[in-house]
């Protein structure tokens, strides 16, 4: 059995979104796994943060002989486990998750304040000579 690298296509129309995975070459791409080795989203705004790779695993399967497709072997010698760009890849993490990062409500004042607030102000009564 010849084991390819592949990405395994996800998402919707106009949302892509791939798994790495270890598959059968026999197989059809988003058919059945073997093993999922990660993930790569190319929406996500910054380019060094769009793959998330298993590096033991992938490491693992280049050990027992599975051949990574064209744009999968980009991919791993960039992200994998000797890759050129980790350090890129840590930094657009840390920059990443600081956007997603939300900032904290202001205090909510006292629920007493709200109804002094609320209470509507009497009307001065009418004279009966009107």
């Amino acid at each position: 059995m010849a084991v390819r690298i592949r990405m395994k296509m996800m998402g919707r129309r106009h949302r892509p979104f791939f798994r790495i995975c270890a598959m059968d070459s026999r197989t059809p791409r988003d058919g059945r796994v073997l093993e999922e080795l990660g993930t790569y989203d190319p929406m996500i705004p910054y380019e060094d943060a769009r793959t998330m790779l298993d590096a033991d695993r992938v490491q693992y399967w280049l050990g027992v002989g599975a051949k990574p497709t064209e744009k999968v072997e980009i991919l791993l010698k960039k992200y994998g486990p000797n890759g050129t760009h980790l350090e890129k890849q840590k930094a657009a993490y840390d920059r990443l998750m600081q956007e997603r990062r939300r900032p904290t409500p202001p205090p909510v004042a006292p629920r007493a304040q709200y109804e002094e607030a609320a209470e509507p102000e009497a009307e001065p009564e009418q004279s009966a000579s009107e």
